[in-house]
């Protein structure tokens, strides 16, 4: 089985592919200053499995527009929804975020939560843009540095898994030059990485390898994975998910 596959078994029955919680969406609602009552249209870009949307279809008067490249992770997605009876609320779509098939100024909120690296900030930003209605809103997490200076060993790490990353006055900066206006930001505590992420992962493991018959391309995989928690563990205070919310100018 390919890397790419053995990846999606691991992850994809998961409540979450990536930190976060229903908190910090909650958090992220408020301080968008979505009302509940108004009806919106809303765009989950790199959804996963659903995390996010199911808290925004529940929280609001919303239809969701939940994307994402992997129709198993939209399968799950689906019957969590049916489960919840939220169906109705949460359209799922099998595509691409570098080729949407959205018209220009159709969304009220652009949301993607531990999504956007996959074609980076600063070029999801600007892309997406054209899909949000003037003063519509833009709300993603990005992975941040959260100090000037970091362990050289955690800095080769990051640099080789994701370049882009920056701190958040870099990222806030870019929103400002893509023509966002940014309203709040705010970053992910612990227990959204360990909590709800990392231990929850680890818990699957070792079904994970039994599954594959401890393949060497799964033990490749988990020890990647173990890797980058226990990097985490030893520099959670350098680095973290930051929340930004903006709104379109124009």
């Amino acid at each position: 089985m390919s890397e790419y596959r053995l990846l999606i078994d691991l992850h994809k029955q998961a409540e979450r592919q990536g930190p976060g919680s229903d908190a910090a969406t909650e958090k992220a609602i408020a301080l968008a200053g979505l009302a509940p009552t108004t009806p919106l249209k809303i765009a989950d870009i790199g959804c996963g499995t659903g995390a996010a949307a199911l808290v925004l279809a529940r929280r609001l008067n919303a239809q969701i527009t939940a994307v994402d490249f992997l129709p198993d992770f939209l399968d799950v997605l689906a019957q969590r929804a049916e489960r919840a009876g939220l169906s109705e609320r949460i359209t799922p779509l099998a595509g691409s975020m570098d080729s949407l098939p959205f018209a220009d100024e159709e969304y009220d909120v652009l949301w993607s939560e531990g999504a956007i690296y996959n074609i980076g900030f600063a070029r999801g930003i600007a892309d997406w843009k054209r899909y949000l209605k003037p003063g519509g809103l833009l709300v993603v997490s990005e992975i941040t540095w959260t100090t000037a200076e970091r362990p050289p060993e955690l800095q080769a790490h990051w640099m080789s898994e994701y370049p882009d990353i920056d701190l958040a006055s870099v990222k806030i900066g870019q929103l400002e030059q893509s023509g966002y206006a940014p309203i709040g930001y705010f970053v992910l505590p612990p227990t959204c990485w360990l909590d709800n992420y990392y231990r929850p992962m680890q818990e699957r493991f070792r079904d994970f390898l039994a599954r594959h018959d401890d393949s060497a391309e799964a033990r490749a995989i988990v020890a990647a994975e173990q890797r980058e928690i226990e990097l985490y563990e030893q520099y959670s205070a350098h680095y973290s998910y930051g929340v930004y919310i903006a709104r379109k100018l124009g």
